[in-house]
């Protein structure tokens, strides 16, 4: 028999509760106890997915304030030039969605030996006591939910937050050390593309690199980025890194130019490149610090584990939506409406609630859930966490470093959420 997985602390529970109150704006009218979906015949009530939905909404504008210092007019946005549909209309589907999800992960719970305790029904009812008490009276019509249906939603996503872990851990992961050797490199990446450069430009940058080149040839060792800056003071030093070896799985690849890998993968530890690399937009000077790296291959390692378990869980979730009879009310769901003028807001607050006191430890919970709530978010997504398959870390960006150079430095080796927009996956429609 599986362990029962019945940690006092629940994230989502002290997530849903640090919201504390909500604050809008204008909406229809929305009758939170008419079903808008059933799922394997269970019904869900609206009031569950107005509220899930709203919670999501207000992370998801606080997330894109903290990252980019506006919101801006997300939710107009349009996604489908064809259909002519916003981001806010298709974010309605994708919270249902993940609403109608976690009713199937509750049924699924006891599989993986996952249960909410009698301790966990007493913080939950606490804590939607304290929601209640916390939210005036025009924010609990606007979200037209019931303190049943936040019990109901509380409980929904401690499920959620305690089935991630063993259903990542049902994958079968198998990325061998040699996949995952990493070789660390320094370089210097000077831009000869662009229409603000003449050919004159281009030339005088490739006799710059050539002369950085031919110092780092005379002193190997030297700071790549001092004698860079000491040719053209805007040019820097940077560091990445490339797998060693090619693979056949799809998530081991490079994603520097295949000139680039091709000529670090013939140098040893220390060696510098003897010529020039030069590519349809760049020209490099190429350093091999470690041919083995072995801190950047264990947590590159690490990386390509996490990516997989994710991808296993997002498959074995939209799996289970797919199997699921699930029936949607279009007419009821059409009364839940999220654009930029209906805004919530997440406040905080000071009062002492269950689930504070319910919390001793933090537990292990999918990565910033916007969209599962974010998954990948839902990475979720866990996945965010190699920033960059390079790694790259300028000494100072400059105007010399081209598109192709900021690509490569921080391209994101997963992709996890499409826009850390709202849901992990695209909204099926369900009938």
């Amino acid at each position: 028999m599986k362990k029962i997985v019945k940690n006092t602390t629940v994230a989502a529970l002290a997530g849903v509760m640090a919201i504390g109150m909500l604050s809008g704006c204008g909406s229809k009218t929305i009758d939170g106890e008419k079903t808008v979906a059933t799922v394997d015949g269970t019904d869900i009530p609206m009031g569950v997915v107005s509220l899930y939905a709203r919670e999501s909404q207000a992370q998801t504008v606080a997330m894109y304030k903290s990252f980019m210092g506006s919101a801006g007019n997300i939710w107009s946005q349009v996604v489908d030039e064809d259909a002519g549909t916003t981001y806010g209309e298709q974010a309605v589907g994708q919270f249902l969605e993940q609403v109608e999800l976690m009713y199937i992960m509750k049924e699924k719970a006891a599989d993986y030996g996952v249960e909410v305790t009698s301790d966990d029904e007493t913080a939950i009812a606490d804590a939607a006591a304290q929601f209640m008490q916390d939210n005036d009276e025009d924010t609990l019509k606007e979200l037209a939910v019931s303190e049943d249906q936040v019990k109901t939603l509380l409980e929904l996503e401690t499920y959620r937050q305690r089935i991630y872990d063993p259903i990542r851990n049902e994958a079968e992961v198998d990325i061998t050390d040699e996949e995952a050797q990493q070789s660390s490199f320094s370089y210097v990446s000077i831009s000869i593309s662009g229409e603000d450069l003449t050919d004159d430009d281009i030339a005088t940058r490739k006799e710059q690199a050539q002369e950085i080149l031919d110092k780092m040839k005379e002193d190997p060792a030297a700071d790549m980025g001092e004698t860079a800056k000491a040719v053209d003071d805007t040019y820097s030093g940077l560091t990445g890194t490339i797998f060693t070896n090619d693979s056949d799985d799809e998530d081991i690849s490079n994603s520097y130019d295949d000139a680039v890998v091709e000529a670090l993968r013939t140098l040893k530890d220390g060696e510098v490149y003897g010529e020039l690399v030069e590519t349809d937009t760049n020209v490099y000077v190429l350093r091999m610090d470690k041919v083995n790296d072995e801190d950047a291959t264990a947590s590159k390692k690490e990386s390509l584990e996490n990516t997989k378990r994710s991808t296993y869980y997002s498959e074995t979730t939209q799996k289970w939506l797919d199997d699921a009879e699930i029936t949607v009310n279009d007419k009821v769901l059409s009364t839940l409406t999220i654009t930029d003028e209906h805004s919530f807001t997440i406040k905080d607050t000071s009062a002492d609630t269950a689930a504070d006191t319910a919390a001793d430890t933090s537990t292990d919970t999918e990565a910033a859930d916007t969209s599962e709530d974010s998954e990948s978010a839902d990475s979720e997504d866990a996945e965010a966490a190699d920033a960059s398959e390079e790694a790259d870390t300028a000494e100072s960006d400059t105007e010399n470093t081209t598109e192709e150079d900021s690509t490569e430095d921080t391209a994101s080796e997963e992709s996890d959420s499409a826009d850390e927009t709202t849901s992990e996956d695209e909204t099926s429609e369900n009938n």
